[in-house]
């Protein structure tokens, strides 16, 4: 009887390990490519993971995981799902759109005289 325990015992620890190094996967949604956010984030396939991807380079760097929730075809249980496996830190910003020909920077243009009454 002891050995079967002992057995048993073994095994269900085994598998709370597995499931822990499962779930300890993570992905920061700032810097990884769709095929890595497909693999680790629940109900995100790669249409969903391309589109996380599409929005941070239009939009810039998430400052939370919530935000995910602006991405279209993600919802909040979505995010709520994966908030354990999300991580958000670095990415670097959109590009800026390049002035208009012609224009000066706001730092060259002139300050309008005062009006003298």
């Amino acid at each position: 009887m002891k050995p079967a325990y002992q057995i048993a015992q073994s095994l269900l620890l085994s598998l709370l390990m597995a499931s822990h190094a499962i779930a300890a996967e993570k992905v920061n949604i700032n810097t990884a490519d769709a095929a890595t956010i497909d693999r680790v984030l629940v109900n995100v396939g790669p249409s969903k993971a391309e589109a996380i991807v599409a929005y941070r380079k239009a939009n810039g760097p998430f400052r939370s995981p919530d935000q995910l929730a602006q991405v279209q075809g993600i919802g909040l249980k979505t995010v709520e799902k994966n908030l354990d496996r999300i991580v958000v830190s670095g990415g670097t910003p959109p590009p800026r759109a390049a002035p208009a020909t012609g224009a000066k920077p706001a730092s060259a243009q002139k300050a309008p005289p005062p009006v003298r009454r």
